[in-house]
């Protein structure tokens, strides 16, 4: 006799679970196309910096549009709250551990300064550089008829989690398809990991979708709330809505993986899963140019009781450009980002990025451990 369920569970994957498959044809990775559209926008590397005040400021943007990928600044950081946002990144990476999370409660308390809005994204347009900003829901109305009015580009919606549907004490909310009208320009929403939020955020108009909840080295969302879907799973759910939603509108959503990903090996294998981009945190932060100086913290929440994201120390690793394009210096995959990319896809016969959907993975938990005694022992 089979006993009650309360509830089913399925099983779900994380980058460590999965392995690609070679192709049964291969080719040179300069031959690939790993182009991303965003509205009128393409971009030569599928590669978006997080809206996180230790990745992105207004010369980062400028460095990382050079080099063919883009950056998104929070408008509602350091950047917007203070007239001179160094000093206050100097004070967060020299805090004593016990002190930071209120330290940051304290510092992003400071009111946010339309003036501050507008001059950083003009800073980076006058440098020719694509301009995208991050605003969260609740301050969307407010900041981003100011944001367009400065002249961005790429407008990001960003929250742990967002839906389409959201119940609150107000008379009427955020309604993303109201925005899409309202502000004229690629509107990406983030984040969610399942298949129906993404398809009904995709029915509102937006450019593209921002997927994983708790994955990222700075964010705690998963230790304090217990939520998240790893990002292998994830990803393919949002692809799935992604598919769908094309073939009954003939409209292409980009799918962008956010957190999570460490080394080249987890980036080729969120394209795998679906991805049309993906969003890099503490990777980039690692970069000599990124403003956090070899340290990274998760988004400031403000509720006073709950606070959310810690300060790690990351180090810097190279440059930019070192980090994404190479040449190498070391062998753990943490740098040369794009290289192993279109490697994996030459490998794996994809030539284009919509190919690299296709290619086949297997549940191979072992992947980087077997074979691997004596590294690992020296690692040790």
């Amino acid at each position: 006799m089979l006993s009650p369920r309360f509830k089913d569970m399925r099983r779900c994957y994380g980058f460590d679970d999965v392995a690609l498959v070679p192709g049964d044809v291969t080719t040179n990775p300069d031959q690939t196309n790993i182009d991303l559209s965003l509205g009128d926008f393409t971009f030569s590397l599928p590669i978006l910096a997080s809206a996180m005040d230790a990745v992105v400021d207004p010369s980062f943007a400028i460095l990382l549009g050079r080099l063919g990928g883009l950056a998104v600044l929070n408008l509602e950081g350091v950047q917007t709250r203070y007239q001179d946002p160094g000093e206050v990144l100097e004070e967060i990476v020299a805090a004593p551990v016990a002190e930071v999370t209120s330290l940051l409660q304290r510092l992003y308390s400071e009111p946010i300064k339309e003036q501050l809005v507008v001059e950083r994204i003009q800073s980076i347009k006058r440098a020719g550089a694509v301009c995208a900003v991050s605003v969260t829901p609740a301050n969307t109305k407010q900041l981003a008829p100011v944001a367009a009015e400065a002249g961005v580009d790429i407008l990001v919606v960003q929250s742990t989690v967002t839906t389409a549907r959201h119940i609150s004490k107000s008379y009427r909310g955020l309604i993303f398809s109201d925005l899409c009208q309202q502000i004229p320009v690629p509107i990406i929403v983030g984040n969610c990991v399942t298949f129906t939020a993404a398809s009904e955020l995709m029915r509102s108009g937006i450019a593209g979708i921002l997927v994983g909840i708790g994955p990222g080295a700075a964010c705690t969302t998963r230790e304090v709330l217990g939520i998240g879907v790893p990002q292998v799973t994830a990803t393919m759910d949002c692809a799935a809505a992604r598919d769908e939603y094309l073939r009954e509108s003939g409209r292409y959503v980009a799918v962008i993986t956010d957190g999570g990903i460490r080394n080249g090996g987890d980036l080729c294998k969120a394209f795998a899963s679906g991805a049309d981009a993906v969003m890099l945190g503490s990777v980039l932060a690692q970069a000599g140019e990124a403003p956090g100086r070899g340290y990274h913290w998760g988004m400031a929440h403000p509720h006073p009781a709950l606070p959310r994201g810690t300060l790690i120390k990351v180090n810097t690793r190279g440059n930019l450009e070192q980090i994404l394009l190479g040449p190498t210096s070391v062998t753990d995959g943490s740098q040369n980002f794009i290289g192993a990319l279109r490697t994996a896809m030459a490998v794996c016969g994809a030539f284009n990025i919509r190919e690299m959907h296709q290619v086949e993975m297997v549940f191979a938990p072992a992947i980087k451990t077997e074979g691997k005694q004596i590294q690992l022992s020296s690692q040790g």
